[in-house]
């Protein structure tokens, strides 16, 4: 009988970088390649990926990526991955594959790999032991979907990101009938999205939002703001809909909303009539009240279009009194000060600002506990693994899939790294952990920030930086040309008595080893770097990052 080994390499324990690792008879099949966000302790770290060092190490056997749906946590890797290993092929429904093409040719990487639009109304695709198939699953990002896999070791449904909303803008619901049947096929295991698996209840359906845009923008006098995230393209759709009912033109603010609107009209994903597009430097021709403005930042992330807005820093668009900002999103954990700075700020503007705690202008883009049961019983499988989401989502899926009947030991709860074999005539079971770790992307270097970087950056953000330059003269039995000079950063106002005293500990410093015949740089550095750190530790408690700079003349 077959067995297929399945590794997580992120996306478990977590909310973001998504990336599962399907390996049987020497193939493997990559579903979803996703990035994640820094948390705060990560000082300068742009982006974070999973780390794809067991991929590299069996680069030949890989046989394609399947991407789910093209949100970041799922496709913003993929270029990283692409130039650390060779991909032969990406497989993804049409929007999913457009969103990818702008991302991959930005890096430069368009003709590294075949590129293959699938979609759910397909013919089975068959790559090495793996036969894949797609379901249409709503999400808040059109074209997402799950993926069937039948493996040797058994029949596999890998969800992605879903709602089952069954009134959802595109008419492109998730598709209930489809789910049975391959419950009636029998499903091995199942491995599913457990982002909302603590909410009671039901997901509300895309269309609420839409029926608040109603109730909202008829009644505003000033310009309406609506931030969201760029890939909720239904979202953007709904907006644009009721703008043009109340004779508003529309303008896309922020590089992600333009490329975003763009590529999904292109597609036929978005209907905006040609002559309700503005751009955005032309809005100041127009009326307020004949204003939408569709704009990045619902995460209050520094240099996006909605906090410089609030900031006053935006080259295009301002906000007076009379203005109304909605926010369309909730905040990413961690996010919520950085949001609700930019609320206090618009609201200091004069701006009246709704969001979710005020009005229903945003819904979940996943399913809470009851759909996540509806999913268990149409599926009916003999073993759950929960995916998607921090430990204690995954327990919440677990407890969802022991009520739905699945026996104890039939459910997996895995972290990152995990290798879980599925065996067909048994279920799955953890065999043994893979190096999972984080790589951070740092401007354009990837994986170059290690944790010393880490430790310095907090280090200088915490405490400060001193450095001491002392000049030494190389003829004449050497001594000092001058007073080192002292540079100090993150010390405050009162920090000129404790220079002086630093200065003349310096020169004691140095004039001792000088004496002694010790001119070995090396050797000077260390001595000042413990003398004036330990100094500052007793005076002010803090360790500053001691830089001594010894120049010869």
């Amino acid at each position: 009988m077959g067995v297929c080994r399945i590794i997580p390499l992120g996306g478990l324990g977590e909310v973001g970088k998504n990336m599962t690792v399907y390996e049987a008879e020497g193939s493997i099949l990559v579903v979803d390649a996703g990035l994640a966000f820094p948390r705060d302790e990560h000082l300068g770290v742009d982006l974070v990926l999973p780390d794809v060092s067991y991929l590299r190490e069996r680069e030949e056997m890989i046989q394609a990526v399947v991407l789910t749906h093209g949100h970041e946590d799922h496709v913003g890797s993929l270029p990283y991955l692409m130039r650390e290993v060779h991909v032969p092929l990406v497989v993804a429904t049409r929007l999913t594959l457009g969103l990818v093409k702008s991302k991959l040719d930005e890096h430069g990487l368009l003709r590294e790999a075949e590129l293959r639009e699938m979609a759910p109304e397909d013919e089975p695709l068959q790559l090495g032991p793996f036969r894949i198939e797609l379901v249409r699953m709503a999400h808040s990002i059109p074209d997402a979907a799950a993926v069937v896999i039948e493996t040797p070791g058994g029949l596999c449904v890998h969800t992605g990101d879903y709602k089952l909303d069954h009134t959802p803008v595109d008419g492109q619901r998730t598709d209930v009938g489809k789910l049975a049947a391959i419950g009636n096929r029998g499903v091995d295991l199942l491995l599913g999205d457990s982002t909302n698996a603590e909410r009671p209840g039901f997901t509300e359906s895309e269309r609420v939002v839409g029926e608040a845009f109603r109730q909202i923008f008829p009644h505003r006098s000033g310009r309406i703001l609506v931030s969201s995230f760029a890939s909720n393209v239904h979202r953007m759709q709904q907006a644009v809909d009721v703008a043009v009912e109340c004779g508003r033109k529309v303008a896309f603010v922020g590089r992600s909303m333009r490329k975003n609107a763009n590529i999904a009209r292109n597609l036929g994903y978005m209907d905006v009539p040609e002559d309700m597009i503005m751009r955005p430097h032309e809005l100041a021709e127009l009326p307020p009240e004949k204003q939408l403005i569709l704009c990045t930042g619902s995460q209050g992330e520094p240099m996006s279009a909605m906090t410089r807005i609030a900031y006053n820093d935006h080259p295009a668009v301002r906000v007076d009194r009379g203005d109304t900002v909605i926010i369309s999103a909730k905040p990413i954990p961690g996010n919520e000060l950085r949001v609700h700075d930019a609320i206090n700020r618009l609201a200091k503007m004069g701006a009246e600002v709704l969001h979710e705690d005020n009005a229903p202008v945003h819904v979940s883009g996943h399913g809470c506990r009851e759909e996540l049961r509806t999913l268990i019983g149409l599926l009916r499988p003999r073993a759950v693994m929960p995916m998607h989401g921090e430990f204690r989502m995954l327990a919440a899926h677990a407890q969802l899939a022991r009520e739905g009947g699945v026996p104890e030991e039939r459910i997996v709860l895995a972290e990152n790294g995990t290798v879980v074999e599925l065996e067909s005539d048994h279920g799955p079971r953890i065999v043994e952990r893979v190096e999972a770790g984080i790589t951070f992307v740092d401007g354009l270097g990837v994986g170059d920030v290690h944790d010393v970087a880490l430790r310095d950056r907090r280090r200088l953000a915490e405490d400060g930086v001193l450095i001491v330059v002392a000049t030494l003269a190389s003829q004449n039995g050497g001594g000092l040309t001058a007073a080192p000079e002292l540079i100090a950063r993150g010390f405050g106002e009162a920090a000129e008595p404790l220079l002086d005293e630093l200065r003349e500990e310096a020169v004691r410093v140095l004039d001792d080893l000088l004496h002694e015949d010790v001119t070995e740089i090396k050797l000077l550095q260390e001595h000042l770097h413990d003398a004036l750190g330990g100094i500052v530790y007793d005076r002010t408690r803090r360790r500053p990052m001691v830089l001594p700079v010894i120049v010869e003349v």
